[in-house]
């Protein structure tokens, strides 16, 4: 079985994120999203709303796991027996970050691979930062997020007025 796993910190998770997992899912057995807890991140959801934001959004899918982690993701991989690590490119200006990650995870341990997966073209532009900025003014933006986090997102900036208002 081809593990892969795809971690972050998906604060919250986008429907890029979701068209990444999916892209993985054609490729690898089962991928299993890492939710990073970094205490030294400050986030808006906390790991534990964050993975049940995530698992609202793949449940029924036996080949999809989340799970949260604070260690090296190489060793994470190790212990999972994975043979690659997810990360998704949005733009060019994505690439440096991920590729000196990538260095330093092949590196650490060269059996593991990493593969960049790129979402629909729809969710180019998405990040959960800016998902969260337009938040803070509005609840509109629902078309680049899963209707859970919309809620959520409502709920921790205090809109109540309906979508779309």
């Amino acid at each position: 079985m081809k593990i892969a796993i795809y971690p972050g910190s998906f604060d919250p998770i986008t429907n890029g994120h979701l068209d990444v997992i999916n892209r993985g899912r054609r490729i690898f057995d089962k991928v299993v999203v890492v939710v990073a807890r970094n205490p030294g991140k400050r986030t808006l959801f906390t790991f534990e709303e964050r993975v049940e934001l995530i698992k609202a959004n793949i449940s029924n899918r036996p080949d999809i796991e989340v799970i949260v982690f604070d260690g090296l993701i190489v060793d994470l991989a190790k212990q999972l027996n994975a043979v690659a690590l997810i990360r998704g490119l949005r733009a060019v200006s994505d690439f440096e970050h991920e590729f000196q990650m990538a260095q330093m995870n092949r590196h650490l341990d060269e059996k593991i691979e990493t593969v960049f997966l790129m979402p629909n073209e729809r969710y180019f532009f998405t990040s959960s930062n800016l998902v969260k900025q337009v938040f803070k003014f509005t609840n509109r933006e629902k078309h680049l997020i899963p209707s859970n986090v919309h809620a959520a997102l409502s709920e921790k900036f205090g809109h109540n007025q309906p979508h779309g208002s």
